[in-house]
């Protein structure tokens, strides 16, 4: 059995090798914007070079139910984009939404990830075309790799036109968990995206409040997004997100409610030493099930379907 530090040596070794080849990719597609097939090509073509076969079996062990990829790792499909962003520095997206178009296109989801970097940088000049570019993407995601590599063109189509918070309010309600997924995952990487506007005030309270919407959701991949949004919160508005934990660890405590519980455990590490041990032993020895139903605000109002299980 190979060790993990033999497996992580190599995963360096692979990136270290294959990154100058990623960014000069980025560089030959700079040359193809004007020719929608010809990107498509290339990129399909480029992506196939820096393939890691032990990589793609490994996406489908963290992400059951991922669609067909090619097996790029991350740190290559970030080098791919910032040979790109060089090589068109100054340039205006012209042809931006349609080379997206295009992209959606393909049967794997690494150009599919590669064109949510182009509609970031197209949200500026084109904000309402691109951004139904992104919903599509949100009505077709099935995964939490690609709802989370959607979160920061999300987000910053909300910093620059702050009323799509209320876009996201409709997805509390989606039937689709990645739909909701996407919310928390959305809240999480905005702080990340603009550090001046994406930490202002009204950021944690939006996102408290959409995650009081969610709080209790019985999907674990909701959770989990649930949870990531709180901690980039304290970096926000670290006392009204405090509050927030202490005000439902009370309820979850009172109600026994798992699926609360688990989301406010996985926060306590980013809050007050003392107040986090309080909060602990409040929750005892709570658990989700399974076969738990749903206790959101959402899930209360009816507007969700039952939810198929999905893997913790």
């Amino acid at each position: 059995m190979t060790s993990g530090s033999a497996i992580t040596a190599r995963a360096i070794a692979f990136v270290a090798a294959k990154t100058p080849e990623a960014e000069r990719l980025g560089g030959r597609l700079a040359e193809l914007t004007a020719d929608p097939d010809g990107f498509s090509r290339a990129l399909s073509g480029g992506f196939a070079g820096l393939a890691d076969p032990e990589y793609r079996e490994g996406e489908r062990r963290i992400a059951p139910g991922l669609g067909p990829t090619f097996g790029v790792r991350w740190p290559l499909n970030a080098a791919v984009d910032r040979g790109f962003r060089q090589a068109t520095r100054g340039e205006r997206p012209a042809g931006y939404l349609e080379l997206s178009e295009r992209l959606f296109a393909q049967a794997e989801l690494e150009p599919r990830w590669f064109a949510f970097e182009l509609l970031d940088r197209l949200l500026p000049v084109d904000p309402e075309r691109a951004w139904q570019l992104l919903r599509r993407a949100a009505r077709e995601a099935a995964d939490w790799i690609t709802v989370d590599a959607l979160a920061h063109p999300y987000g910053r189509g909300i910093l620059l036109e702050p009323y799509r918070w209320a876009e996201l309010e409709q997805l509390v309600y989606s039937r689709s968990p990645w739909e909701r997924r996407l919310i928390g995952s959305t809240i999480a990487t905005t702080p990340f995206i603009d550090r001046r506007l994406g930490r202002e005030r009204q950021i944690a309270v939006h996102g408290l409040g959409l995650i009081g919407s969610l709080l209790g959701d019985a999907e674990p991949n909701v959770q989990k997004a649930l949870a990531w949004a709180l901690r980039s919160l304290t970096l926000v508005d670290p006392e009204p997100v405090l509050a927030f934990v202490e005000r439902e660890s009370a309820r979850a405590a009172a109600t026994n409610d798992g699926h609360r519980a688990w989301v406010l455990r996985d926060v306590l590490v980013k809050l007050p030493a003392a107040r986090a041990s309080a909060i602990k032993a409040q929750l005892g020895l709570i658990r989700r099930r399974a076969d738990a139903p749903a206790t959101s605000e959402a899930a209360a109002l009816g507007a969700l379907a039952p939810a198929a299980a999905t893997p913790v």
